[in-house]
């Protein structure tokens, strides 16, 4: 008997993609239920991540139109990272399989059965990695393969070149739930999980339609919770820093000493200003990798729910593996 998959979407205002998104989804996945490599009992979950648009009604409409399709809602926006693992931890219950997918079309579903056939192979992981960067601008691809030069110069273990287009098995999901914190990277998180894994390459599209939601500004943001979520480095090159400026001093305080004793000494303002510049630039940059961290600190201290599910639409009352469904019912995932 061939084994569940659930593909798994997050939504954040995705209407002018979503109805061209479900249509290929839902062909790919009867496709393969007919030639017998998933369970008929395979669903695609969306999960709106608070949409201004009409993303929501969108996901009601195809609910009522066909039961593979379930829809999970956030009671407000919570960032694509907890979107993405509500649905991963919603579509657990229920699934073998779990692949996640972006809704603007960008990743090929033409690799998902490479997906579920590595998973039949014993991996508990599968990633999907870009073969090739040739669809992103100059600036994106240089600041990407950037970051992740710079994660692992910091000694973050990240698939390069990959997403969060990934297949995870529901054991590997179990493993996932035992991470707690508040502050997500899960391109950091699951390569902690250990079980075995593999990797499929794929060429990432042009977006079908709509805006990127990710803009420069959310890209940073990203980028720099990845690097102080997973790694105390950069605290350790303030101290190196600091260190190395302290000896620097000591030997300007004897060059200074000496040279007034042979009565070389001079007024020089120029070398005080600069001096003064860029130790102060270098304190106010300390002290603000610094509160980085403090930050993320506090937020984990206290420890918040980091999604809360509004409504659930899922066509697979009775199924759940371990507690009773509650249809309607608010419910808070820590």
């Amino acid at each position: 008997m061939r084994e569940v998959l659930y593909l798994v979407i997050p939504c954040y205002n995705e209407e002018e993609v979503l109805r061209e998104t479900s249509k290929r989804l839902l062909e790919k996945v009867n496709k393969m239920i007919k030639d017998g490599k998933v369970s008929s009992k395979s669903k695609i979950l969306f999960v709106n991540d608070g949409s201004k648009d009409k993303t929501w009604s969108i996901i009601e409409e195809l609910y009522r139109r066909n039961n593979i399709f379930s829809g999970v809602n956030l009671s407000k926006n919570r960032g694509h990272q907890n979107a993405l693992l509500a649905g991963l931890m919603v579509a657990k219950e229920y699934a073998d399989m779990v692949i996640s997918l972006d809704a603007d079309l960008q990743d090929d579903i033409d690799v998902i059965e490479k997906f579920v056939e590595e998973y039949y192979l014993g991996n508990d992981i599968v990633y999907g990695v870009r073969n090739s960067r040739k669809t992103d601008t100059f600036f994106k691809r240089t600041t990407a393969l950037g970051f992740y030069k710079v994660m692992n110069k910091l000694g973050v273990n990240v698939v390069y070149n990959h997403a969060d287009y990934r297949l995870m098995s529901r054991r590997a999901l179990e493993g996932l739930s035992e991470f707690k914190e508040v502050n997500l990277f899960l391109r950091g998180i699951v390569p902690l999980i250990g079980y075995k894994y593999s990797v499929v390459e794929y060429e990432r599209h042009e977006r079908f339609a709509g805006e990127s939601k990710y803009p420069l500004k959310k890209m940073l943001a990203f980028a720099i919770d990845g690097i102080t979520s997973f790694s105390i480095k950069p605290i350790r090159i303030i101290s190196v820093l600091g260190f190395s400026i302290f000896l620097i001093s000591l030997i300007a305080l004897i060059y200074s000493v000496m040279m007034k004793f042979l009565g070389k000494t001079q007024i020089g303002w120029t070398s005080i200003v600069i001096s003064i510049w860029m130790i102060g630039g270098i304190q106010l940059l300390s002290l603000g990798v610094i509160g980085e961290y403090i930050g993320k600190i506090y937020n984990e201290t206290k420890a918040r729910p980091r999604y809360i599910i509004k409504d659930k639409l899922l066509n697979n009352k009775g199924e759940k593996r371990n507690e009773l469904y509650v249809q309607n019912k608010e419910i808070i995932f820590k």
